[in-house]
């Protein structure tokens, strides 16, 4: 009788084994408002991934925490390890420190392209800015917790943190000069604010630029799930399709910024870890390609 309860009991392990390992399941951060549609791009490159990696890694399931969440919220839960598994965010030594990061930029580097939401305005304001010190003139408006308040700050440019949501009407309204956005965000986002906030435009002729890589980051205990996002990311890399979606989100956007209009002013990144692979020219976007 002992014998065939153990029989059973190894049975019934070897299930619960099997039923547990059968999906990887993964958990990305939701979306902190319903019109949010920022990381679009970065949900399709996961999901992309993950399907390209099934033959060797197995089935797997893609959603969306329960709760939404900024990103100083949503990091704080990936440290702790249990309302997520995956996250997105520009890079820095700390952040390097505290997740396992997958050093490959998501967006090629294009967010560090700014083009700035104002105030109708503001226009010629703005117009007088030509150099990093005129910039510290301005007040930047920036998203609470996100990793370029540290930048600017280093910069010695003046920033006012609130919600995303706030940076709109605050922007409408001139409570700050500038909301710098990424060119493949600044056009999407003033369509879908503009209504509401009938004074914001999309500033003409300043470009600024910072190197600004966006990784996929794991909790340190997950580089089974770092490893088989990276397999096949560069997967993507090499059949096309990683190209394929930058493209279908952002190549409208850049034809958008025209480039060569705008004057540019350069800002040094502080945050970089040494590791940033900025030798790599295939990961970057070149405007003058």
């Amino acid at each position: 009788m002992s014998i065939l309860r153990h029989v059973w009991g190894l049975v019934a392990m070897l299930a619960c084994t099997a039923s547990f390992g059968a999906d990887t399941r993964v958990i990305y951060p939701a979306y902190e408002t319903q019109t949010d549609s920022r990381f679009n791009d970065l949900i399709e490159i996961l999901q992309t991934s993950l399907e390209k990696t099934v033959p060797e890694f197995g089935p797997f399931e893609l959603i969306p925490s329960r709760l939404t969440m900024n990103e100083q919220r949503y990091l704080a839960e990936l440290k702790n390890g249990q309302l997520i598994n995956i996250a997105w965010s520009s890079t820095s030594v700390e952040k390097e420190t505290e997740f396992l990061p997958l050093r490959i930029p998501l967006r090629k580097g294009l967010l560090g392209y700014r083009i700035a939401l104002i105030a109708k305005d503001n226009q010629q304001k703005v117009d007088q800015v030509h150099t990093l010190d005129d910039l510290k003139t301005l007040t930047i408006g920036q998203g609470r917790g996100w990793g370029d308040v540290q930048l600017y700050k280093s910069n010695g440019i003046r920033v006012i943190e609130t919600e995303y949501a706030n940076l709109f009407k605050m922007t409408n309204v001139g409570r700050v000069d500038m909301f710098p956005r990424g060119i493949g965000e600044v056009f999407a986002e003033f369509d879908g604010h503009s209504k509401e906030n009938p004074n914001l435009a999309i500033e003409k002729n300043l470009l600024i630029y910072y190197p600004w890589p966006y990784y996929f980051f794991f909790n340190k205990n997950d580089a089974a799930l770092q490893h088989r996002v990276e397999v096949g990311i560069h997967l993507m890399m090499k059949d096309g399709s990683f190209e394929a979606i930058f493209k279908k989100f952002n190549g409208k956007a850049i034809a958008q910024a025209n480039f060569k209009k705008r004057r540019v002013i350069r800002m040094a990144n502080f945050l970089l870890p040494k590791e940033t692979p900025l030798g790599d020219a295939s990961l970057w976007f070149d405007p003058s390609k």
